[in-house]
């Protein structure tokens, strides 16, 4: 049984977007070059809706699945967001995606690269660094991120740059991990740095992230999943 969709409220997302906003404008090195992601993971497609109403036109979400069924939902609904994938890749699940994905938010290994380049060659990608060193978090130690960027391009891919989760605990604790990110992918050349959730985005705009994904910070509480 799947679980419900959260109720969400236009106007209530339409403030929350404006307060994310200006947190933007104060914190961020380049208030005009960082991308707002709505993440609409646990809600329906009125959180699309909302979110496009709001004027953020970028759309993430973390399971294939309900990626798709939204994008179905969103064409139907006459929307038109820009998908980006947050989870981990799963080659099996690619072929659904690639014609959907805007940009694949979680690469960690050549060989999810490939999956998407062989159903969407030039397909953007950002590759997702492991900040925290935790078992079962996703993304590459950053050793291997330099490695990983250069097989990505010849994979056919387009690495627009990286992506990074903050560590568990208080906002201030990831800033040093979303600080390494950004030094290296100045090294790389990189200009997408995708660092910052609902709870340490001001953290990691302090730190150059040109890219926030929020979910709750948008939409409140998701739905919990029935017992």
């Amino acid at each position: 049984m799947s679980a419900p969709s959260a109720p969400c409220d236009p106007d209530a997302v339409a403030e929350r977007t404006a307060a994310v906003r200006q947190v933007i404008a104060t914190a961020a090195h380049d208030p005009a070059g960082v991308r707002l992601v709505a993440v609409t993971k646990g809600f329906g497609i009125e959180a699309v809706a909302a979110a496009l109403a709001a004027g953020v036109t970028e759309v993430g979400e973390n399971y294939a699945a309900e990626l798709v069924g939204k994008a179905g939902a969103a064409e139907r609904a006459g929307l038109d967001p820009q998908w980006h994938f947050l989870g981990a890749v799963q080659r099996n699940k690619v072929s659904r995606l690639a014609p959907l994905v805007s940009c694949w938010q979680g690469v960690a290994r050549r060989e999810e690269g490939r999956a998407i380049a062989t159903r969407r060659p030039g397909a953007s990608v950002l590759v997702q660094v492991d900040i925290a060193g935790l078992p079962g978090r996703g993304g590459c130690r950053p050793s291997e991120v330099t490695e990983l960027v250069a097989s990505l391009g010849d994979e056919d891919l387009v690495v627009e740059g990286l992506m990074a989760v903050g560590v568990p605990g208080p906002p201030e604790a990831s800033r040093e991990g979303f600080r390494s990110v950004s030094a290296l992918a100045d090294r790389l050349r990189l200009p997408v740095r995708s660092m910052g959730m609902s709870d340490d985005y001001q953290v990691a705009l302090e730190e150059g992230s040109t890219m926030v994904r929020i979910g709750r910070g948008l939409f409140g509480e998701r739905a919990r999943p029935p017992d």
